[in-house]
């Protein structure tokens, strides 16, 4: 297919030479991969999934124009409705491992009701009603006979070569060590059941400061948190 052949080469060359970041995306790679393989393999996901979370956000808590946010780039109505809570105070599209569940939640549904891996990776770009859309109006079944928007139609081709790229960086001029991988720090989780009224209070309660918190439990939109009777929340700190 020498359409295909074409967009996927324009991506590999396109980050191929993009140096900078594709650096930045191996390093960081080394923080969020291993929780997400871990995950993807819990909900029974394709563990090349993961490059979806590149595609989208470059492995950062990103915020797009459209509000969009989080490494997987949940609109707040879709997080919702894949059960993340979004309120002033918890914006669990943060949360990477609930946020990473969700996201595998929605692949699932949309595999299910597309019949492909491939077409429900597009869904998560141009969305379960857009991809359905097209292939009816189109009269094709698969991903590679659609005709799609410039961000669709390289989606896809993005995911394949970061996935080339990544698990095969020396074949492509990437050379890093072990060490040079971004790594987490090692945590422990308190249950908190009770409204924490200043978070740096909580900070230094726990042997720990403000920007550490806010770092390991980015979820945490505020400087406080109130918690209602009955429920609990469990917050990373420093081990």
């Amino acid at each position: 297919n020498w359409e295909a052949k074409e967009r996927l080469e324009r991506e590999l060359l396109s980050n191929t030479y993009w140096q900078s970041n594709t650096v930045l995306w191996l390093k960081r790679s080394g923080k969020y991969f291993p929780l997400m393989d871990r995950i993807l393999a819990e909900e029974g996901v394709p563990l090349d999934f993961k490059f979806l979370a590149v595609a989208e956000s470059g492995l950062t808590n990103a915020v797009s124009p459209a509000g969009a946010r989080g490494v997987w780039q949940f609109m707040k109505s879709t997080g919702q409705s894949y059960g993340l809570t979004i309120n002033s105070e918890i914006d669990e599209r943060y949360h990477i491992e609930k946020a990473t569940r969700a996201a595998c939640a929605y692949l699932k549904k949309a595999k299910e009701e597309l019949g492909t891996w491939t077409l429900a990776a597009a869904a998560f770009n141009r969305g379960l009603s857009g991809i359905r859309r097209d292939l009816a109006k189109q009269k094709v079944d698969n991903y590679y006979d659609l005709y799609l928007n410039s961000e669709t139609s390289r989606y896809v081709f993005r995911l394949i070569a970061y996935k080339l790229i990544m698990e095969n960086p020396d074949t492509y001029g990437f050379h890093l060590s072990p060490e040079e991988y971004y790594k987490n720090i090692e945590t422990v989780n308190i249950n908190v059941d009770t409204t924490i009224t200043d978070l740096a209070d909580f900070a230094v309660e726990n042997n720990t400061n403000y920007k550490t918190v806010k770092l390991l439990n980015p979820w945490l939109r505020d400087d406080h948190l109130i918690i209602k009777p009955g429920n609990t929340v469990l917050i990373s700190v420093p081990k």
